[in-house]
C-alpha cells in the first residue's frame, strides 16, 4: 500500500484546513469539512480494513457505499496538519447511510464531526444538482457572522447586500446565498434544512453561526466562502456610514451576462 499521508487527498485537507484556521474561520474545535472520495482516489492508500463502525444517527441510502475523508468531532483545525491520523477519518458509508465504516483515522478512538448529518445531506442534495460537487465545508468566518447579526435574514436581501459590495460577487456565486435562522447546531433537523437550502443555493448561511459551502473541489468551495467573507467584511465596514456610491442592480445584470452567468433575476429589482 501507498503511504495516505502522501495522498493527494490528505495533503490537501491538510492545507485547506490550515488556511481556514489562520483566516480564523475555525476557531477551538469550529468548523469541519468533508471530502466525498471515489473508490479509485483512495483502494491504493487503505487495504479496505474496517477498523470499527460508528452508527451515524441518520439514513441517507444515495451515499450507500460511498468514501469520505472527514473532520473529527472536538478537533482543532490548527493540528490536522501535524496529526492528520487523529483528527481525520476516511469512512465509508453502508447500511443506508446508518453506518460509517472507520478504514483509516479517529487514531484517539474519536470519531466524525457532531454536523456529519448536514453534510451528508448536504452531499446527497449537491449530487442531484451536479454529480461533480464533492465538498462541503462548514466554518464561522467573522465578518459574516457579525453580518447576521445586523442585516435581515431574508435570502434575497442578503444575497443582492452581497452582490453590492464587491464586482466579483454575482460572478462567483450568481446563485445567490441561502439563508437559515438560528437553529440548533449537530441535529439531523438543521442538516434536513441545510439540505433543502442546496437544492437550489452552494453557500447556505446559518444565522449567529456561520456558513456553509458546497462545490467541485477545495479550492471552489474555499473560494465561495472567502468571496461571500470579503463581501461581508466591505458591508461591515461601511453599514453605518451614508453610502455615496453602489453596485446598481442594472450593472450587475450587466456583469452577468458579460461573465455568462446564471444568475436569481429574482434577486433583483
Amino acid at each position: 500500500m501507498k503511504d495516505i499521508y502522501t495522498a493527494p487527498f490528505v495533503e490537501e485537507m491538510r492545507k485547506t484546513t490550515a488556511n481556514m484556521y489562520r483566516l480564523g474561520w475555525d476557531e477551538r474545535n469550529g468548523g469541519n469539512v468533508s471530502l466525498l472520495l471515489e473508490e479509485s482516489q483512495v483502494k491504493d492508500y487503505v487495504d479496505g480494513a474496517v477498523l470499527r463502525e460508528i452508527p451515524t444517527g441518520f439514513s441517507c441510502p444515495e451515499l450507500d457505499g460511498k468514501y469520505f475523508l472527514v473532520t473529527g468531532t472536538g478537533k482543532y483545525f490548527k493540528n490536522v496538519q501535524y496529526a492528520p491520523e487523529v483528527n481525520l477519518g476516511l469512512v465509508r458509508l453502508t447500511d443506508g447511510g446508518e453506518t460509517a465504516q472507520l478504514l483509516w483515522g479517529f487514531t484517539d478512538g474519536g470519531k466524525f464531526t457532531s454536523e456529519f448529518p448536514a453534510h451528508m445531506m448536504s452531499h446527497a442534495a449537491r449530487l442531484k444538482i451536479d454529480p461533480q460537487n464533492h465538498v462541503v465545508m462548514h466554518c464561522h468566518p467573522a465578518n459574516l457572522l457579525a453580518m447576521t447579526y445586523v442585516h435581515t435574514l431574508d435570502e434575497r436581501a442578503f444575497t443582492r447586500t452581497l452582490w453590492q459590495m464587491c464586482t466579483e460577487c454575482i460572478v462567483v456565486f450568481p446563485d445567490g446565498v441561502g439563508v437559515l435562522p438560528w437553529m440548533l447546531c449537530g441535529t439531523n433537523t438543521i442538516g434536513e434544512a441545510t439540505a433543502g437550502k442546496m437544492k437550489e443555493f452552494r453557500l447556505v448561511i446559518w444565522g449567529m453561526h456561520g456558513i456553509y459551502g458546497a462545490g467541485k473541489t477545495m479550492d471552489e468551495t474555499f473560494g465561495l466562502i472567502e468571496t461571500v467573507e470579503k463581501a461581508a467584511q466591505i458591508y461591515m465596514l461601511t453599514a453605518h456610514l451614508p453610502r455615496v456610491n453602489t453596485i446598481r442592480d442594472d450593472q450587475m445584470v450587466e456583469l452577468a451576462e458579460y461573465f455568462g452567468v446564471n444568475y436569481r433575476k429574482d434577486f433583483l429589482n
